[in-house]
């Protein structure tokens, strides 16, 4: 990998640094993720091979940049919006609907992205590498579920926001592939499965459905320890 002395001031090099990832994620949102190369992505950019490796050692740090630059931005403009609802309703339409807002844009992007869902590769929402950006995001599921004061038995409630953050993902996977005008079947998807979802909460508590709390729960431990032991 090529290694450059690096002369600019930091200004400069930041913004160098941003041609070369906006070059990036317009030759992938074109091409591909696997189509693109670091030496046309350089060209595009205006900087030579060499100087492109400097700030990205590869196309997946390109993408991690992406993925950073894309969390930080949401999470000042996600705080911002949850600061201001009341339920629990309100909340995941702000964190789920504001998301599909946000990557508007990427959406061929994010498709192109689609095909690294295996946890081993790091590119992958479900990959050690991407962690850190993982756990920021279930966190304002669990901001959720506990400024809603939501009542769960104890056996299940601890996972609600990792199930949460599960359900956005399917969401947004759906949302990438909807084809039609303005993806009205995500949205109508949306609508449809967040009230089913919220009546499903509501339910939980009930008496009779306590025979089902345990084995929910003993379900769940295991999905999750499996998790984090994979992770």
């Amino acid at each position: 990998m090529a290694k450059l002395k690096n002369s600019e001031s930091p200004k400069k090099s930041e913004e160098t640094r941003e041609r070369i990832l906006e070059a990036a994620l317009a030759i992938f949102r074109e091409r591909g993720f696997e189509r693109a190369t670091m030496r046309e992505i350089a060209a595009s950019a205006g900087v030579a091979v060499g100087a492109a490796y400097y700030y990205f050692e590869s196309k997946e740090a390109i993408v991690m940049a992406f993925y950073g630059r894309a969390q930080e931005a949401m999470r000042v403009e996600l705080e911002r919006r949850l600061d201001v609802c009341r339920s629990l309703e309100e909340r995941l339409r702000t964190i789920i609907g504001y998301k599909l807002e946000y990557f508007a844009p990427n959406r061929k992007l994010l498709g192109a992205l689609t095909a690294h869902t295996d946890p081993e590769h790091p590119l992958s929402p479900f990959s050690a590498e991407t962690a850190a950006i993982r756990e920021q995001d279930i966190a304002f599921f669990e901001r959720a579920v506990t400024e809603s004061k939501v009542k769960l038995p104890a056996s299940v409630a601890p996972y609600l926001p990792r199930l949460l953050w599960m359900y956005q993902m399917g969401l947004i996977l759906f949302w990438v592939y909807d084809r039609s005008p303005k993806q009205q079947r995500t949205s109508l998807l949306f609508e449809k499965t967040l009230k089913m979802l919220l009546l499903t909460l509501k339910l939980a508590g009930l008496p009779f459905l306590r025979p089902m709390h345990r084995l929910a729960g003993e379900l769940l431990e295991v999905v999750y320890d499996d998790a984090k032991g994979k992770a």
